[in-house]
């Protein structure tokens, strides 16, 4: 078995047991089961690589919604007091929520448009720039924040980590074209 075999063996058996929910609330997006397939996969990878505890024990879901610029921006409007569209929202679930099941993590929601034009001005494919943003609000709701310099270096280095075990280029070295 090569060391890459043995790593990937051993993150598979160490990946948290979380369940993704995708929804697609816009038109222009991949299809419903190319995105469930992508996201699963960034979620998996960026749970294994998290810091202990930050995601908790038991199993837990998560819900990525693909929606549109003018859905993100109400909603950034709404709970961020910004009235522009930006590519992805976290929101952390409570800690509270009572129920069976899974325990939630919250949800992450990506706007097309804006998502698609970052891409192509970065030279970026749109499936590796939405799977940096997937991972990218995952991570804010483990915790993860880039309020300051400190924070920002920690959670860019762990995105450039489990995006290079995606295969995606370091989405803030250069271009993928270079």
């Amino acid at each position: 078995m090569t060391a890459a075999s043995q790593s990937a063996a051993a993150g598979a058996a160490a990946s948290p047991d979380i369940a993704v929910d995708v929804v697609v609330e816009a038109d222009g997006w991949p299809a419903e089961a190319d995105l469930l397939v992508l996201v699963e996969a960034a979620v998996a990878a960026a749970a294994v690589r998290a810091e202990a505890g930050a995601i908790g024990d038991g199993p837990a879901e998560v819900v990525v919604a693909f929606a549109d610029d003018a859905r993100v921006r109400d909603l950034n409007r709404d709970f961020r007091g910004k009235d522009s569209p930006t590519n992805v929202l976290s929101f952390p679930a409570p800690d509270d929520l009572p129920g069976p099941g899974p325990r939630a993590l919250g949800d992450v929601i990506l706007a097309r448009e804006t998502v698609a034009a970052e891409a192509a001005a970065e030279g970026k494919t749109l499936e590796n720039h939405v799977r940096h943003l997937v991972v990218h609000g995952f991570l804010h709701l483990l915790g993860y924040d880039h309020e300051t310099d400190a924070e920002a270096e920690r959670m860019e280095r762990l995105e450039t980590e489990v995006l290079a075990s995606l295969g995606v280029p370091d989405p803030y070295g250069s271009t993928e074209a270079d």
